[in-house]
């Protein structure tokens, strides 16, 4: 019987006579003999000091590596970066966080591929960090998964919970005159208390538990908190378990199907999950080499209801959640629904309904309701198209019911444009907010908009205006959105021709998004229209903006396969 190969990298950069200086240099920082004969398993975080989202991950690389020791392997740790979508919310710099996707993707990779792990654990917390590391398990095709380093507790404002969307919306509140400076205040010292990512099933929370359904994570790892002590726990079995899949020889390609996507789309529709899901998952699946099409999001929405009742369209944060079941529960209520299929891989070698069925339900919690007494029919995610986004955009319906809007366009050329419009009251009631030109090639770096969006929910707007980007949404985003509109504008795309005053129409159960001209009218309008001088011509910025893809492809700087 043909056994694996658990040293099938690391033999080649350690193993041999030829191999004596890289064994000295490895000397120097403590691995000894016993260490170098051992599977070398990467540890990647990303632990940096400009967030809470990952400010827990040195303590839980430890755990990772305390799993993989006990378990006979060679913990290697390694740091990448990662940018605060929250914190740079708004301003140039949210410009660089899908930008960081690929670059923790490409350095994950480098590493892994330079010094020839065995196996890889990547740690990850906000919100492109899961994504990229996912992305770079995928390429490296080596024995890996991925573990959550948790969800921040809820803050505490006037004696209700809140996360970081109230505060977004307490700004516009604000601006319209509805929140006092001392509120304002209170609000932003109590809304974040400690370590962890956003509260609410936004883009982090979301993405950690489609991991999970992808088979990318251990079930129900995602679910405790970064401050609960069973993440120690999760962390150490992660360890353990990547040291399994090593010797099962067990790897992303071998779990990874059109089904397990399908699954992971579900598990984000029947949470109301972040509209940034489409381009995340599009990534991976191309990284993967798995068929996965925008449409195909439209297509599981529309059969999955939504059962959790999660902010920002919902009530409760991601440790509610947790406090009522965690992901597991969701699991076992959709898998015995048929809404998943229970037969697709997880992590452990068993499939996702053998790992729910154990599923623990806290008596009379409602967050997650039974399948047959849904909050709304249908999932959450919505792809439009129509002459104004002839390769789609995605719009979130999760906890709004307005279907249809048609309004008169108001047209920015950048988002500083449009916040500017929506701080100092230019934007009235019917009105279609367009902002453009901050696709992934215009911006660069497809920014998302929850600025502007929570500015006009806090002026009490939110019911009553409409907004489309070819840049993107953050998922604490509500209201009628539509996002990553492709072509965007930097592309030639039709947004670009739109005009101040120009009638828009959302039509969501007709699945359309379009814009009072002809074919004939638009390409007219376009005849004049000259490529824009690239915002940065040197840098990061200039060769993410010649190599990335449309939006409708994941937004990707990969070459396609």
């Amino acid at each position: 019987m043909e056994t694996t190969d658990v040293r099938h990298k690391s033999r080649t950069i350690l193993e041999g006579r030829d191999r004596a200086p890289a064994r000295a240099m490895l000397r120097a920082i403590g691995f000894d003999d016993e260490a170098l004969s051992k599977p070398i398993v990467g540890v990647a975080h990303t632990w940096i000091e400009t967030m809470p989202c990952n400010f827990n991950q040195r303590r839980l690389a430890e755990r990772v590596k305390e799993g993989i020791l006990a378990a006979g392997g060679t913990p290697m740790e390694l740091n990448t970066i990662a940018i605060s979508d929250g914190v740079t919310m708004g301003t140039e710099g949210m410009k660089a966080s899908l930008v960081s996707r690929e670059v923790i993707a490409d350095s994950i990779e480098l590493v892994g591929r330079g010094h020839m792990f065995d196996a890889v654990v990547s740690i990850v917390g906000c919100d492109k960090t899961i994504p990229g590391a996912a992305m770079a398990l995928v390429r490296l095709g080596v024995p890996g998964i991925v573990v959550y380093g948790g969800s921040i507790d809820p803050g505490r404002f006037k004696g209700r919970e809140v996360t970081i969307q109230e505060v977004f919306e307490a700004v516009g509140a604000h601006a319209a005159g509805r929140m006092s400076d001392e509120d304002l205040k209170e609000m932003e010292e109590n809304a974040c208390p400690n370590a962890g990512a956003c509260g609410g099933q936004f883009t982090a929370n979301t993405m950690a538990m489609v991991l999970e359904f992808l088979g990318l994570s251990p079930m129900g790892s995602a679910s405790p908190p970064a401050n609960d002590l069973r993440k120690d726990e999760v962390c150490i079995e992660a360890g353990r378990l990547v040291m399994d899949l090593l010797h099962r020889g067990l790897t992303p390609a071998d779990i990874l199907t059109k089904g397990s996507f399908e699954n992971a789309i579900a598990a984000g529709a029947a949470t109301g999950g972040s509209t940034n899901l489409v381009l995340h998952l599009l990534a991976i699946a191309r990284e993967a080499g798995v068929p996965l099409d925008i449409d195909d999001f439209d297509r599981v929405s529309e059969r999955t209801p939504i059962i959790a009742d999660m902010k920002p369209g919902g009530r409760y944060t991601a440790v509610a959640l947790d406090r009522a079941g965690g992901s597991k529960l969701l699991g076992k209520r959709l898998v015995e629904a048929g809404l998943v299929d229970g037969d697709q891989l997880t992590p452990t070698g068993r499939t996702i309904a053998e790992e729910v069925e154990g599923a623990e339900e806290t008596p009379g919690q409602d967050v997650v309701v039974p399948v047959e007494s849904p909050l709304k029919e249908t999932g959450g995610l919505v792809i439009l198209k129509g002459n104004l986004a002839p390769e789609g955009c995605v719009v979130k319906v999760a906890g709004y019911t307005r279907l249809r809007h048609e309004g008169p366009a108001r047209v920015f050329d950048s988002e500083e444009e449009a916040m500017e419009a929506a701080q100092n009251g230019h934007i009235v009631e019917g009105d279609v907010v367009v902002i453009r030109y901050e696709g992934p090639k215009g911006g660069p770096g497809m920014r998302e908009m929850l600025g502007v969006t929570a500015a006009l929910v806090g002026q009490g707007l939110g019911e009553s205006v409409a907004l489309l980007t070819d840049g993107r949404f953050s998922g604490a985003t509500r209201g009628l959105m539509a996002g990553h509109v492709a072509p965007e504008a930097a592309h030639r795309g039709p947004i670009a021709a739109l005009r101040e005053g120009d009638t828009v129409t959302f039509d969501i159960e007709n699945r359309t998004l379009s814009m009072d001209l002809s074919d004939e009218e638009i390409e007219e309008r376009l005849k004049d229209w000259t490529d824009p001088q690239p915002r940065y011509e040197t840098g990061v910025f200039a060769k993410y903006a010649a190599l990335v893809s449309s939006a409708s492809e994941g937004a990707v700087t990969t070459p396609g396969r």
